[in-house]
């Protein structure tokens, strides 16, 4: 029961982000730019946190700072630094325990191979891995981490991450601050932020029916 209850407060936090957002905001003031910081840094940074909902909360952030609860500039300018510090904690994380977790010659995953084909595949296709995994909800928290097991190049990690970053904060709070308050979407806020998270899975679904149906053509 105690299950149903957590998973059932997770769903009205979801849902009704905005009546929450807008509550916490008069509630702690100028602290909301703190708590979404924290938000966003923990799902980025830490590994275990990788449901928080962090499109729809940059959507609905922008649509409440369209309102006058907060400033844009000073929102974009936390969630941007926020997301791009999480990205880094997350990366040197992985950098450190990569050798430790690949050092064994005989496991099938965590072997030597295993990571210097980790390490080839960053090199070569980790830019544009790291700037898609941030409209990926779970890929976007597990990418650098992988990214710093990997040993990818970091002045390119962070470059990569940098552009990502703008992109994914720019795009979804700005979106919030431009369309957020229309009443098509206020009133419709969970189909809003339910074409925000398809939207964001479709590169993964396509990819997945890309691989299933070569792997059929086989």
């Amino acid at each position: 029961m105690e299950d149903l209850s957590v998973i059932g407060h997770l769903l009205d936090l979801i849902l009704h982000l905005d009546k929450h957002l807008e509550l916490l905001v008069q509630q702690y003031g100028v602290w909301i730019y703190v708590i979404l910081f924290a938000i966003i840094f923990c799902e980025t940074g830490v590994v275990i946190f990788p449901f928080l909902p962090g499109d729809s909360l940059l959507f609905v952030a922008g649509a409440v700072a369209a309102t006058g609860g907060m400033d844009i500039t000073t929102l974009c300018a936390v969630l941007f630094i926020a997301a791009v510090l999480g990205d880094n904690v997350n990366y040197w994380v992985g950098h450190t325990i990569g050798p430790r977790a690949f050092r064994w010659e005989h496991s099938r995953i965590f072997n030597k191979a295993a990571l210097m084909k980790t390490h080839l595949f960053y090199e070569k296709h980790g830019g544009k891995v790291i700037i898609l995994a941030r409209f990926l909800p779970l890929a976007r928290t597990f990418a650098p981490f992988v990214a710093g097991i990997g040993r990818m190049t970091y002045v390119r990690f962070f470059l990569m991450d940098l552009l990502g970053g703008a992109i994914w904060i720019g795009s979804l709070t700005l979106a919030g601050y431009w369309f957020g308050n229309q009443p098509l979407v206020k009133d419709n806020l969970f189909l809003a932020i339910l074409v925000i998270v398809l939207a964001s899975l479709t590169p993964a679904l396509i990819g997945l029916f890309k691989h299933w149906r070569g792997k059929q053509k086989r």
